[in-house]
């Protein structure tokens, strides 16, 4: 707690970022490096879907980040509203367009995948309306970041907008369960262990750790660059 409190300063973050940067930049270049080995060479192909089961290897990894990123703007949030968090308002604007793009490749990558398999790009399912929404919340979460003159304004409203928006997580994860989806049931993380041969597990699992890293990396420099931002507007307002 004491050095998560120690972080809580934006300047002493932006110092450890520095120095941990270096060394996670090496590791997601080496782990994707890897990972997409094991995803288009090593894997077989499925003996459904073909050579088209290595969109998984993306789509299923984008999808997992795309929620863990909301889960985490919402924590950001309510620190921001609750604490005062100082570091809160500006990791919680460097995560935001991150997980938007995760949330973006995870609806691409499921367009693509779905036409072979479902013979339409998209379908108004419960888990892709859901994962839709996930993505107009992150836009509207940094919109409203950006929608007033005074930032500290624009970051309450964004951190309200993400608590609110935290309702759809469970209705993305507990789609396919709830209603009558085309979109397959949860095969990972499961009751009983995963139901994928581990051929195809572990290059999946293996993404999903490689492209966990890089989410980290972006998040940090991104957070990074909000700080000096915040910084620049500082100065200028004073001088």
């Amino acid at each position: 707690m004491a050095d998560l409190h120690f972080l809580a300063n934006p300047a002493r973050f932006r110092r450890f970022s520095q120095r941990v940067t270096g060394s996670l930049a090496f590791a997601t270049v080496l782990a994707l490096a890897v990972g997409l080995y094991l995803a288009l060479i090593a894997a077989p192909p499925d003996y459904q879907q073909g050579e088209t089961v290595r969109i998984m290897f993306v789509h299923v990894p984008s999808a997992w980040l795309a929620m863990a990123g909301y889960g985490l703007l919402a924590v950001l949030s309510g620190s921001l509203l609750v604490w005062r968090h100082p570091l809160a308002a500006l990791m919680a604007r460097g995560a935001a367009p991150v997980g938007a793009t995760f949330a973006a490749v995870c609806l691409i990558t499921g367009a693509l995948w779905g036409r072979p398999m479902w013979g339409t790009y998209w379908v108004w399912d419960a888990r892709l309306t859901s994962m839709l929404l996930l993505f107009f919340l992150y836009l509207g979460h940094i919109a409203l970041s950006n929608a007033y003159d005074h930032a500290e304004r624009g970051d309450r409203a964004a951190a309200l907008l993400a608590l609110i928006g935290a309702i759809n997580l469970p209705v993305i994860k507990f789609s396919v369960d709830w209603w009558n989806t085309l979109h397959q049931p949860a095969s990972v993380m499961k009751l009983g262990g995963p139901a994928i041969h581990p051929t195809i597990l572990v290059p999946l699992l293996w993404m999903a750790g490689a492209l966990s890293l890089l989410f980290v990396i972006l998040v940090l420099l991104r957070t990074e660059t909000e700080i000096d931002r915040r910084r620049l507007e500082a100065a200028d307002a004073t001088a």
